[in-house]
């Protein structure tokens, strides 16, 4: 099959179009023909090694966490897939013709809902949907106000979406020019996080749930009632917890039912999340490049 395959760590020059061996399935696992895959910040995290701190690769590597396609195996002991079967999954080594994971990994697509921008969903859904898991935790929304900042990426737009139906009030965290793109989302509030006249006028929220980090999530802290919640994607930001805060800083999982769920409601228009190009699986260091300099849609690889 042909993949992306990253060498070493560096530019995305280390981004090299190869023949390499197909997986196969083992117990447990399915293999997928993909359809499409989409670039996420981790992914030039990790190729320019920045995140080897946390998730070291051993190269040759194949980069990639989001995948849809179409079943082609299915290994022993898999009952609830089978081959033909279009499916999205929370994966690793996307950048692929074909790929393997977990069963467990992965949802069926929901009618109407193209394989060929299904491989968008699962990282930023499951991120999103976790992240207010992490922010309101089981105790729901209703009575509580949260923030999501980046709340017109793709995370942020989860985030807001899964808050709402959670009953919260929702306040969406963006910047100066992104406001009108903002009211799109049904948020109770918008707040321009790069207007300090604007967030003079923010009031106190129960909780953020936070995609942006850095100075911004600083800022931020100030308007977290006394022993509320920050939630975040993007590491413990510094001084929550000497504020009394409540921290939960997390990674995303693989979860097929609510992957199936978010999947189910993008399929309905409940849900957007926008695409901002597609390229060609040879195109993935310009695929690359375009995502790194950021923006608020997806950019997909579509293999064949």
């Amino acid at each position: 099959m042909k993949a992306i395959i990253l060498s070493e760590y560096g530019g995305v020059e280390k981004l090299e179009l190869r023949d390499h061996p197909e997986p196969e399935a083992g117990a447990g696992e399915i293999k997928v023909r993909v359809a499409s895959a989409s670039i996420n910040p981790i992914d030039w995290k990790l190729r320019s090694g920045k995140a080897k701190a946390i998730m070291p690769l051993t190269f040759p590597a194949i980069l990639g966490r989001d995948a849809a396609g179409e079943v082609v195996a299915v290994g022993a002991g898999v009952t609830a897939f089978k081959v033909g079967d279009r499916v999205m999954g929370l994966v690793t080594g996307a950048y692929a013709e074909l790929v393997v994971a977990p069963a467990e990994a992965w949802a069926k697509l929901a009618d109407g809902l193209d394989v060929a921008d299904a491989g968008a969903l699962p990282l930023a859904s499951l991120t999103g949907d976790q992240l207010v898991d992490a922010s309101l935790g089981s105790a729901g929304g209703a009575g509580r106000t949260i923030l999501v900042t980046g709340a017109v990426g793709a995370v942020g737009r989860v985030a807001v979406f899964v808050a709402k139906s959670r009953g919260a009030k929702v306040v969406a965290g963006v910047r100066s020019k992104q406001v009108e793109e903002a009211k799109k989302l049904g948020a109770d509030g918008i707040v321009a996080l790069d207007d300090d006249g604007s967030l003079d006028r923010l009031s106190v929220v129960d909780c953020i749930a936070d995609t942006v980090g850095g100075e911004t999530i600083a800022k931020l802290l100030p308007r977290v009632k006394p022993g509320g919640v920050i939630g975040s994607v993007v590491g413990e930001p510094a001084g929550a917890k000497a504020r009394g805060l409540v921290v939960h800083a997390f990674l995303a999982h693989p979860n097929s039912q609510r992957l199936g769920e978010l999947g189910a409601a993008v399929a309905s228009g409940k849900l957007v999340i926008p695409i901002a190009k597609r390229f060609p699986l040879a195109e993935a260091r310009a695929a690359q490049e375009l995502a790194e300099r950021g923006g608020v849609a997806k950019v997909l690889l579509i293999p064949g």
